[in-house]
């Protein structure tokens, strides 16, 4: 996999990741809403990780910028 993710698009879903998680933890989500994010930041935790997102493969788009 080549990276396709940008460090200011990894600090940004480590951030959403991190709330998401606080907000369920919390309980200030309930029921399936909650799992539902709580999925979502797992996901997001997991690419900015790894540096790759498949969904922007998919689109064509990458936030790394190029070395020279």
């Amino acid at each position: 996999m080549k990276k396709n993710m940008g460090s200011m698009d990894k600090t940004v879903r480590t951030i959403i990741a991190a709330i998401i998680a606080a907000l369920y933890f919390t309980g200030v989500v309930k029921g399936t809403f909650a799992f539902i994010l709580l999925i979502v930041a797992i996901i997001f935790a997991g690419t900015s990780l790894i540096n790759f997102c498949p969904l922007y493969k998919l689109i064509g788009v990458n936030t790394c910028k190029v070395k020279d």
